[in-house]
C-alpha cells in the first residue's frame, strides 16, 4: 500500500551576545513534534565568517534531530514486538 506523508521543518539561527550561533530546529509529523538543537562558536583566531556557523550549528540541529529520530523508530520497532538492535545488530528493519 503507497504512504505519503509530509513532515514540515522550521529552522530558526540567531546568534547572542557573545558571538554563538544557535540552532533551533523543529519537526511537525502532525502528530509528533521533535525539536533540535546546534551551535557553533568562532574561534577568536578564525576569521568572523556567520555562514560557517550558521553552517555548523544547523548541522548540529539537524545531527540531534537525526538522534532523536532513530531513537523513536528503535522504540517503534520494540513496540510492534521486534527486539531492540545493540549496538552490534542490524535492527529487523534497516535504519
Amino acid at each position: 500500500m503507497p504512504h505519503t506523508l509530509e513532515w514540515k521543518v522550521r529552522l530558526h539561527l540567531f546568534e547572542d551576545d557573545d558571538g554563538t550561533t544557535k540552532a533551533h530546529l523543529v519537526l511537525d509529523t502532525g502528530t509528533t513534534e521533535l525539536t533540535g538543537h546546534g551551535s557553533a562558536h568562532c574561534h577568536p583566531a578564525d576569521a568572523d565568517v556567520p555562514e560557517i556557523g550558521d553552517e555548523l550549528a544547523a548541522g548540529r540541529a539537524l545531527s540531534d534531530l537525526a538522534r532523536q529520530l532513530l531513537q523513536a523508530a528503535e522504540r517503534d520497532i520494540e513496540g510492534v514486538g521486534a527486539p531492540r538492535p545493540n549496538t552490534r545488530e542490524t535492527a529487523p528493519w534497516s535504519l
